[in-house]
């Protein structure tokens, strides 16, 4: 297994609530608000493969969107897809997504729309966007580029970035903090269950927030 492999396998092991105590302790900026899965299809991780798009025009795109970050991407990686928000038009369908699927990606986070939603389901492709909608892009927006900077819920992300997304939302770890981030993660993960614990064996939320100091979990050093 490879050191990127071990970082995934170890924040499948976590929930974005995790991760974003850990951003929040460390001071990052990590989570993207409002975006969700579009069906129960689970919790996703893995390396973030960029896509950013724009208004359709003079210009003309050189490739259909989504088509180099498909091809380009590698097994277990996820998709992101800045639309800028934008819930009337989609950037991602069913042909996209089998692809994906085919490819071995592991999902798809947008920030903007889908369509084909009754789909992803047999595809077995998790989607996570901000909104449905069965408008395509054909004449409304186009990719105006790949594997660059983009945003995601007003959250910076680059390519080699780490997400995170599951029924809480989406996190997204700068690859550089990565073992800080999670290594955070899983510890106040293992309090969490110890306080779990203690209140299932009997102990009273005061004595548990005396005991663990819950109010000040995250307090400690913080990074800029």
């Amino acid at each position: 297994m490879t050191g990127e492999d071990a970082l995934r396998t170890r924040l499948l092991a976590l929930s974005t609530c995790n991760v974003s105590d850990a951003l929040d302790k460390l001071g990052i900026r990590g989570v993207a608000i409002g975006i969700r899965p579009v069906w129960d299809c689970g919790r996703i991780a893995g390396r973030a493969v960029t896509i950013k798009i724009t208004a359709a025009g003079v210009q003309k795109s050189r490739h259909h969107l989504g088509t180099e970050a498909i091809d380009g991407g590698g097994a277990g990686d996820v998709i992101v897809v800045d639309n800028g928000g934008r819930p009337d038009v989609s950037c991602w369908g069913g042909i996209l997504a089998t692809g994906a699927k085919r490819k071995g990606i592991a999902g798809v986070v947008i920030d903007g729309a889908c369509r084909d939603a009754d789909e992803y389901p047999g595809i077995g492709l998790p989607v996570y966007s901000r909104a449905v909608v069965p408008c395509s892009a054909r004449g409304r927006i186009m990719q105006e580029s790949f594997n660059t900077l983009v945003q995601l819920g007003g959250v910076q992300v680059r390519p080699g970035d780490l997400v995170l997304a599951d029924e809480n939302g989406v996190a997204v770890i700068p690859i550089e903090s990565a073992e800080q981030v999670i290594g955070e993660a899983e510890n106040l993960l293992g309090r969490e269950e110890e306080m779990t614990a203690a209140i299932a064996a009997g102990a009273s939320m005061a004595e548990v927030d005396g005991r663990f100091a819950y109010e000040k979990m995250l307090d400690g050093d913080r990074q800029g």
